[in-house]
């Protein structure tokens, strides 16, 4: 092990460098430190827990930038910008996967205030990705065979999670739906009809971490189906976390991620506000909400992403980088299915002519 003076010096240089070997050092999710890809020395760092909530008002004016310990690459195929520890190089885009990625000039942006670390390791990822391509039944072999290590790229998505005390007044028209029976003889009938009433008052509630996807490229629909990240992992932001990995910058600006943390905490409270009464119809429900005591933390969040091009079409996994949840979307054999179809009809057919034949 390398004592904490050592470590520390490391950090002003480019790279962190093995003391045995010389080989450069990287964020080992299996054991939380830094390892070395020769001679696998592992070395500790401080981690911190203490992630602090800032208030959103910092973030609008004069929130710290993420500066001289990161180097910014662009994809000159699809556009991403990704962020680097100091002296790393990309290899390749993980979102479109192609080699033309180049360094820039470009800011990284906003600092992270937090991380959730990588705990799956690359090669648990792909297993993990295998186990999830083996139930695609219909996908190419050339798809399976390229599920591969070299293939993932661990990425550390960008996100914004919000607090809030929200105060909200409400008014609604609610309705019930009812039955009665009307007319005599023939004419006799059974109707429904509503019983409509207003209600209004004050309802008072708490927001906790809602997060927000702060990367354009890569939509909310899809962070929220690889959810959820073991928020008892987080810690504060270190660049050693970044050692091996890569970010993407955030490209959204925090103010239009907190009208969409706005958004989110409106839809729910509209719910809860609802769920307070019986109904079975609304006419309509009309809620002021103000907000107070927000606060705001940047987190970056640990996914494993593998991209890969099928008759020119880009298909992709995500591998949750903390829990192993895997989603994506596989390509489909045409062969497949059409021997499937084939052989279905084939056996419609023959369970029709034994049917025939026997009756």
């Amino acid at each position: 092990m390398l004592e904490k003076d050592f470590l520390e010096s490391e950090k002003e240089t480019v790279t962190v460098k093995c003391q045995n070997c010389g080989g450069n050092m990287n964020f080992d999710p299996e054991t939380q430190m830094l390892k070395c890809e020769h001679c696998e020395t592992v070395v500790d760092f401080d981690k911190s827990t203490a992630v602090e909530e800032l208030d959103i008002l910092t973030a609008f004016g004069n929130a710290e930038e993420w500066k001289d310990e990161s180097s910014v690459y662009r994809c000159e195929n699809c556009g991403a910008v990704v962020v680097l520890k100091m002296g790393e190089t990309a290899t390749g885009c993980p979102y479109c996967g192609t080699a033309h990625v180049v360094k820039t000039t470009e800011l990284a942006g906003l600092k992270p205030t937090a991380v959730i670390p990588f705990t799956l390791s690359k090669n648990s990822a792909l297993e993990k990705a295998k186990e999830w391509a083996k139930k695609k039944f219909f996908a190419p072999k050339s798809f399976k065979k390229n599920l591969y290590a070299e293939n993932f790229r661990g990425v550390y998505q960008p996100t914004f999670t919000f607090d809030s005390k929200t105060e909200s007044y409400y008014s609604a028209r609610l309705g019930t739906r009812h039955t009665r029976v009307v007319g005599s003889g023939k004419n006799r009938r059974t109707e429904t009809y509503i019983v409509w009433r207003h209600v209004s008052g004050v309802y008072n509630d708490f927001f906790d971490d809602v997060l927000i996807n702060a990367d354009t490229a890569y939509s909310q629909k899809t962070l929220n189906k690889i959810m959820p990240f073991d928020y008892s992992s987080v810690k504060v932001y270190d660049s050693e976390y970044m050692t091996g990995f890569m970010a993407k910058r955030s490209d959204k600006p925090i103010e239009t991620c907190w009208d969409e943390a706005k958004a989110v905490m409106d839809s729910a409270i509209k719910k809860r506000i609802l769920s307070r009464y019986h109904y079975d119809v609304v006419d309509y429900i009309r809620v002021n909400t103000t907000h107070t005591e927000v606060t705001y933390k940047y987190v970056l969040l640990p996914v494993y992403l593998l991209n890969f091009n099928h008759k020119k079409k880009n298909y992709s996994v995500h591998i949750n980088g903390n829990t192993a949840k895997v989603v994506g979307k596989s390509p489909v054999s045409f062969l497949k299915v059409l021997a499937t179809v084939g052989a279905s009809l084939g056996l419609v057919a023959l369970v029709g002519l034994v049917v025939y034949f026997c009756s």
